[in-house]
């Protein structure tokens, strides 16, 4: 019985989600930006270097931490919910709700930290700088891309 009631719930929620990814599929519009180029970079950087462990700081909804995690990284996504007025939900990985700028994750923690576009929205940059440095392992690597 136990089985079967799981087996219904998960139908029920995977129908949800196939509605979500066929309604985000239906509504496509041509929106060109430089994603292709950060994330050129970003994986270029991760081919290159390979670390065990990545920090993904401010991820929002992208598909980015389970994309690296995918390549075979231990990955954290971090992400301060107050910035998106309206909620933030990613679809694609877990993202930890922490503030950069006043991170409570333990220092030397990540080999590799990315920060994707994200920098010029924090008000407090200099302390989003400092911290990421505080998380890196010695000898670690910060990878920060800017729109254009």
């Amino acid at each position: 019985m136990l089985k079967a009631g799981k087996r219904i719930v998960k139908n029920i929620l995977n129908r949800y989600i196939v509605y979500l990814c066929k309604r985000e599929f239906d509504t496509q519009t041509i929106r060109f930006n430089e994603r292709a180029v950060e994330y050129a970079f970003v994986f270029q950087k991760l081919a290159m270097l390979y670390p065990q462990t990545v920090l993904d700081v401010g991820t929002g909804t992208t598909a980015l931490p389970h994309l690296m995690r995918r390549c075979g990284c231990l990955v954290t996504a971090i992400d301060n919910r107050d910035h998106w007025t309206e909620g933030m939900v990613n679809r694609h990985y877990y993202v930890i709700n922490d503030d950069i700028t006043n991170t409570h994750l333990p220092p030397e923690s990540y080999d590799f930290i990315t920060c994707v576009s994200t920098l010029e929205h924090i008000k407090d940059a200099d302390s989003a700088v400092r911290n990421m440095f505080a998380l890196l392992k010695p000898g670690g690597h910060i990878v920060l891309t800017f729109p254009y």
